[in-house]
């Protein structure tokens, strides 16, 4: 399947092809525990034997041990968690057909997708066991259902956000239901790292703590992408020791990656660098190729904006040659009206959709067989990621394609230059902190809203949290009496916490000339995509913004037809706080440690869909916001550098471009995503009086990404120098040390002086760990 990405394109494009070959199953006898008429309702569609690693742990959980399975994509980890649910629930309702009670086990299940949920239930439901009252709870669920899933479900599908908005501030109405409470499943595990998943951690100590409450301990059950140390990440999660099942015993068809590299354009960038083709026009080429060639495929991207241009061009380009196939194209993203997102999940999985770009909405477990190829656009953050994604073909069992298209980015150009980095090095850890200052102390204010917080009950939020309850109760937030903590304020303390984001809520996106809602974007986004003028688009239509209304949380945009799109640039400044840990290396010094960032959002650039080229820059006149949050920084003597090479009218270029360059390889040693990080570089900063580059979490508090980066310093910076020599350009460019983000137009930059420079503080840098 492999030449059907050739289409006449550059062929030195296909810079590495990996064949992964197809496994063979290994399968297990149904547990003895389980009861005839489950392993029936299986039987009936088609699941006669299930695999061995389904039955492994079913078996721990059905044992009340807390587990998580961490297997491949389309391996049946839903069977491995419905199997000890169902069954307990067929059990217990059984039971209370005899005693004529209503006291049997209840399920709890919770993904960070309304969509997953969605698809959970219709596989819940096609066992047909009437024992088996399934439903889902979320934002999109009707008030009147609401009360009879309260008092009559026994199989609960959820969210985080609704566990957190609507169930736990009212847990007095679910009383019956957390009474009775066996299993709590947790779907996505890996899903929940930096900020989200200290939210999410967080709360799920929150609902032990309202189990026990009224007398329930569930066991908990986590499914999760294949990835490093899954049992001690899913126990950080859930606050309590589990085990993990971890060898993959399904079968997958061979899998032939490809590592694609966009091939250089005669366009030139900022400061004459050679641009690279997008990633966005090279993967709407190959979707729109395979789809002429009726081939199932889905194409993931990190960007909703990417998502809706890769459908956009790829239904342009195939019109021009199956003018009936361009229908058969769509977008799939988060923001998308309930009735829209559920019509294209039918879509896709009736195979009425011949291609689909998507953002990682559609790299969950939803099931859907048959797709034959999957094309990733950028990388995705972690190996874990691109390993669920590209799983996304081949489920059926036949043979899949995969291919990754790199974009301008020096952890892309990195990959595709090292195969070994993807398909020969271990897989990240999920990286969060539960204990982030900034996310427990309003779960904290949460949890006291909900019950009175007990002093026996501290210990279950982690060490911090005694410190942090003192400084809550001098802040006027909580209230110290003898038997705990109380909140006593007539707000809802719930409000306190952004799950998703750093707080805000959600913005409106109406149509100005019609005034319908066309979707909505998170609060701290809005600088970045939805100033005025910027360019907005939503299942192919493209709006341009006329205001970004901050006091009523909405944006009006207008149709509009652009021919580029725009990115948005700000200026950072940065004030070291404390260092809190600190090697040396020679006359170099690593820290990590508080500092605080202040960053303000400037102007925005117009730039042509195709070429990158910069068609303008308009100012924009919007607040500066401060952000407290961890970071990682290096201090380097002027003489060290000079010993270098490195002459004192580049240090500011050769910082510059380290920085940039540093920023796009820390998601090689921590499971981050580049937009979930910045820096800085300044070549005599006021706190440290010497030449120093930051990289900071790009969340408050932190996220535990930089942290991992100053554990992993070595193997990080190694390989940013590595990634800025491969590069052919001559002096720097996006696919090396130019950044989109750079409020200084990527100027003053030094790419020799970069190499030098992390040359120099390697020197003498402990072994890599």
């Amino acid at each position: 399947m492999v030449p059907l990405l050739g289409h006449g394109s550059d062929p030195e494009a296909l810079r590495h092809l990996r064949i992964l070959p197809a496994r063979d199953a290994v399968h297990g006898p149904w547990p003895a525990w389980v009861h005839p008429d489950v392993t029936g309702a299986y039987a009936r569609l088609g699941v006669h034997e299930p695999w061995l690693h389904q039955v492994q742990a079913a078996t721990h959980a059905h044992e009340g041990r807390h587990t998580i399975i961490s297997t491949g994509t389309a391996s049946g980890k839903s069977l491995a968690y419905q199997l000890p649910a169902v069954d307990a629930i067929h059990r217990s309702a059984l039971e209370d057909a005899v005693t004529l009670e209503a006291s049997g086990a209840v399920v709890l299940y919770l993904s960070p997708t309304k969509a997953l949920a969605a698809d959970q239930l219709s596989a819940v439901l096609s066992l047909g066991l009437a024992s088996v009252k399934a439903a889902t709870y979320d934002g999109d669920t009707e008030a009147g259902e609401r009360r009879w899933i309260r008092d009559h479900a026994n199989f609960v599908l959820a969210n985080p956000d609704m566990l957190h908005f609507g169930i736990l501030p009212n847990h007095p109405w679910w009383a019956r239901f957390f009474r009775r409470l066996s299993f709590v499943v947790i779907d996505e595990a890996h899903s929940y790292r930096g900020v989200f998943g200290s939210h999410v951690a967080n709360l799920l100590r929150r609902l032990r703590r309202i189990c026990a409450h009224y007398g329930s301990d569930p066991v908990f059950i986590g499914a999760s992408a294949t990835s490093a140390e899954p049992e001690e990440s899913f126990g950080r999660l859930v606050g309590a020791p589990v085990v993990a099942v971890t060898t993959d015993f399904s079968p997958h068809g061979e899998t032939a990656v490809a590592l694609w590299e966009p091939p250089l354009t005669e366009f030139r960038g900022e400061n004459g660098a050679p641009r690279r083709r997008t990633a966005v026009a090279e993967t709407s080429d190959l979707l729109a190729h395979l789809v002429c060639s009726q081939v199932r495929t889905i194409a993931f991207i990190k960007s909703r904006r990417g998502a809706e241009t890769i459908a956009t061009m790829a239904r342009r380009l195939v019109d021009e040659v199956h003018p009936g196939l361009p229908g058969r194209i769509a977008a799939y993203r988060s923001g998308y009206l309930p009735e829209e997102r559920r019509e294209l999940e039918r879509r896709l999985r009736s195979g009425e959709l011949l291609g689909i770009a998507s953002t990682s909405a559609l790299e969950l477990g939803i099931d859907v067989a048959g797709l034959d190829a999957v094309l990733v656009a950028g990388w995705p953050g972690t190996r874990a990621s691109f390993y669920q994604q590209i799983g996304r073909a081949g489920r059926a069992g036949q043979n899949a394609l995969a291919a990754f298209v790199a974009s301008d980015d020096p952890l892309d150009t990195y990959l595709v230059n090292h195969p070994e980095a993807i398909f020969d090095a271990a897989l990240e850890a999920t990286v969060f902190d539960p204990g982030n200052p900034y996310v427990l102390g309003p779960h904290l204010c949460a949890a006291a809203a909900e019950q009175p917080l007990r002093p026996e009950e501290v210990e279950l939020f982690g060490p911090t949290a005694t410190g942090l309850l003192e400084s809550l109760v001098e802040r006027g937030y909580l209230r110290r009496r003898p038997s705990g903590w109380f909140w006593t304020h007539p707000e809802r303390a719930a409000s306190l916490v952004s799950l998703r984001g750093d707080g805000g809520g959600p913005m409106s996106i109406i149509d100005s000339e019609t005034g319908s809602l066309l979707g909505t974007m998170d609060s701290p986004q809005t600088h970045y995509q939805a100033h005025t003028g910027a360019v907005y688009v939503h299942q192919g239509s493209t709006y341009v913004v006329d205001e970004l209304n901050e006091t009523d949380h909405c944006v009006l945009v207008h149709r509009a037809t652009p021919d580029f799109y725009t990115q948005a640039r700000d200026i950072t400044t940065i004030e070291v706080l404390e260092s809190l840990r600190s090697e040396e290396w020679g006359n170099v010094t690593a820290h990590f440690g508080d500092v605080r960032v202040t960053t303000q959002v400037v102007s925005f650039q117009r730039k042509a869909l195709v070429s990158n080229e910069i068609l303008g820059e308009e100012p924009l006149e919007l607040g500066a916001r401060d952000l407290f949050t961890k970071a990682v920084w290096f201090t380097v003597p002027e003489p060290r550098l000079v010993s270098a090479g490195i002459v004192p009218g580049s240090i500011p270029g050769a910082l510059h471009a380290a920085e940039h360059a540093a920023i796009g390889l820390l998601p090689l040693v921590a499971s981050s995503d580049r937009w979930d990080i910045g820096g800085v570089s300044t070549a005599l900063h006021a706190d440290t009086e010497m030449p120093t580059i930051f990289v900071y979490d790009g969340h408050a508090g932190g996220a535990g990404f930089v942290e991992r980066g100053f554990e992993r310093a070595r193997t990080w910076l190694a390989a940013t120098r590595d990634a800025i020599s491969a590069c052919e350009c001559e002096s720097g460019c996006p696919s090396c040390v130019q950044s989109p983000k750079c409020g200084n137009k990527n100027n003053p930059l030094d790419k020799a002086g970069a190499i030098a420079l992390i040359g120099s503080l390697l020197r003498d840098a402990p072994p890599a760990g």
